[in-house]
C-alpha cells in the first residue's frame, strides 16, 4: 500500500476511499501519537466545509478522538485557516479540518494541523500512519475525553482577519463568490464589516454543491455578476477558502501571481516585506519573476505546492509567498494559505491606492504560458542527454522573452512540459515539440 498522506493530508472519494473506518482509525492513531508526545488529557478542534460527507466523517473523527482520551470542541463548517487560527488560539493540542478544497462534492480528505496551527511533518504524518490499526488499552469512565459544540469560535478567526487590515474598504463594491463552500458565511460578513457593499454568489450550500461551477476554479459566474452589477472588483474562493482569485471591473482575471506581486509591492513600500523577499513556485509565471527583479524584490523559487513554499518561508525568516493558484500565505498573521485574508488585503490595496484593480496588476506582465501533459513515458528519463539538449537549443532560441520547465509528475507515469514565451503561438509550438522530445526519448 501506498502512503496514505499526500501534499495535503489524505485524501479520497468519501465512503469509498476515505471511509468512517479509515478516519476513525487515523484520529485515534493521532491520538495516540500526541499521547506519547507527553500531553495526558489533550484537547482537538473538529473543523469542517459544507460536504454531506462530512456529516459522517466528522462523527467519524470525533469518535476516534473522545473514545482515545481526548477532549474535542466541534467548530462547525469554516474554512481550513479559521481551524488553522483556532487550533493555538483555543489552546488545542491538534487541529482537524474536513475538505477536499477545489475538488467536487464526492470528495473529501482530512488534514492535521500541529497546536501551532502548522500542518504536521512528514515524520509524524508517517508515524501516525504506522500506527493505524494497532492494539491499545481503551480509556473507560472519566478517562473518555467529552465532546462539546463550539461553533461560536468563529468570531475570534473574523476578527482576527478584520485586526490585520491596512486600510478600510469604504467605497468598494464587492461580488464574493464562496463556491457553496466554507466561507460563505464569514466572507460576507467580514467584508461587509470592513466598509465594502458586498454582493454575493455561491452562499447556498446544500451538501452536494460545493465547487460546482463557481469558486475559485469556475470563475465565468464570478465575471459575469461583476459585469452585470457593475461592482468594483469579484473575489472567489475554493471550497475551503484557503485560496483566492479576483476579477477586475472589467471581467479580467487575476491570479496568484498577480496578487503577490501588488502585495509584495505595497509590502515592500511599507517596510514590512521580509528581507525584501517573496517565496514562490517554479510554476510562477516569468513576468511576475521579471516585475519582482525590477521593483528590487527577491524570488526564491520552490517545488509546486503551498507545502513547499511554507516549509522554505519557515526555514529562512520570510513571511510572504504562495502559489499561481491564489494559495497566498501571509505568514506575519496566518500559518497557511488564507483566501479571506489575501482579498482582505488585496481589497485594502485597491481602496487605498484609489485605483482600479486592473491598474495595479498592470505591474507585471503576464507571458503566454502553454502547458502539455505527456502521458506514458518514464518519468525516471526526465534528465535524458537527449532532452536537455532539447530543453537547451530551446532556451537558446527564447533567451530572456521565455523559458522552459520540464517536470516529472510526483503521483503519474507523466513528464510535464511547460513553455513561456513573447507569444501564445511560439509558446505553443515550442511546447509541441519538446512533448515530442519527450515521447521519443522516454516512452
Amino acid at each position: 500500500m501506498g502512503r496514505l498522506f499526500g501534499t495535503d493530508g489524505v485524501r479520497g472519494v468519501a465512503g469509498r476511499d476515505l471511509t468512517a473506518e479509515l478516519a476513525m482509525d487515523l484520529s485515534v492513531a493521532a491520538a495516540h501519537v500526541l499521547r506519547d508526545a507527553g500531553r495526558s488529557r489533550p484537547l482537538a478542534v473538529v473543523g469542517r466545509d459544507p460536504r454531506a460527507s462530512g456529516e459522517f466523517l466528522e462523527a467519524a473523527v470525533v469518535a476516534g478522538l473522545a473514545s482515545s482520551g481526548m477532549d474535542v470542541l466541534r467548530l462547525g463548517v469554516l474554512p481550513t485557516p479559521a481551524v488553522a487560527h483556532l487550533t493555538p488560539e483555543l489552546g488545542a493540542d491538534l487541529g482537524v479540518m474536513l475538505s477536499a478544497s477545489h475538488n467536487p462534492a464526492p470528495d473529501n480528505g482530512i488534514k492535521f494541523l500541529n497546536r501551532h496551527g502548522f500542518k504536521l511533518p512528514d515524520v509524524v504524518e508517517n508515524e501516525i500512519e504506522r500506527r493505524l490499526g494497532e492494539k491499545w488499552e481503551r480509556p473507560v469512565g472519566a478517562a473518555v475525553g467529552r465532546v462539546r459544540e463550539a461553533y461560536g469560535e468563529t468570531e475570534r478567526y473574523v476578527s482576527h482577519v478584520l485586526s490585520s487590515l491596512p486600510h478600510r474598504l469604504d467605497g468598494l463594491r464587492v461580488v464574493v463568490d464562496c463556491a457553496h463552500g466554507a466561507a460563505h458565511m464569514v466572507a460576507p460578513e467580514a467584508l461587509l464589516r470592513a466598509g465594502a457593499e458586498v454582493e454575493t454568489i455561491g452562499t447556498a450550500p446544500d451538501g452536494l454543491n460545493i465547487n460546482d461551477g463557481v469558486g475559485s476554479t469556475h470563475l465565468g459566474p464570478l465575471r459575469e455578476a461583476v459585469l452585470a452589477r457593475r461592482a468594483d472588483v469579484g473575489i472567489a474562493y475554493d471550497g475551503d477558502a484557503d485560496r483566492c482569485l479576483a476579477v477586475t471591473a472589467d471581467g479580467a482575471e487575476i491570479d496568484g501571481d498577480q496578487i503577490m506581486a501588488i502585495l509584495a509591492m505595497a509590502m515592500r513600500a511599507e517596510g514590512r516585506l521580509a528581507k525584501d523577499t517573496v517565496v514562490a513556485t517554479v510554476m510562477s509565471n516569468l513576468g511576475f519573476k521579471l516585475a519582482m527583479r525590477e521593483a528590487g524584490v527577491t524570488v526564491v523559487e520552490t517545488a509546486v505546492g503551498d507545502r513547499y513554499v511554507l516549509e522554505r518561508m519557515r526555514e529562512d525568516g520570510f513571511t510572504f509567498g504562495g502559489e499561481q493558484s491564489g494559495h497566498v500565505i501571509m505568514l506575519d498573521h496566518a500559518t497557511t494559505g488564507d483566501g479571506l485574508l489575501t482579498s482582505l488585503h488585496l481589497l485594502a490595496a485597491v481602496a487605498r491606492s484609489g485605483k482600479p484593480l486592473a491598474e495595479l496588476a498592470s505591474v507585471m506582465t503576464k507571458l503566454p504560458q502553454v502547458l502539455v501533459n505527456v502521458k506514458n513515458v518514464d518519468k525516471n528519463r526526465a534528465g535524458a542527454a537527449a532532452l536537455l539538449a532539447a530543453v537547451a537549443q530551446a532556451e537558446l532560441e527564447l533567451g530572456d522573452t521565455g523559458r522552459v520547465l520540464i517536470r516529472p509528475s510526483g503521483t503519474e507515469p507523466m513528464i510535464r512540459v511547460m513553455v513561456e514565451a513573447a507569444s501564445h503561438d511560439q509558446a505553443t509550438e515550442m511546447a509541441d515539440r519538446l512533448a515530442e522530445v519527450v515521447r521519443v526519448t522516454c516512452g
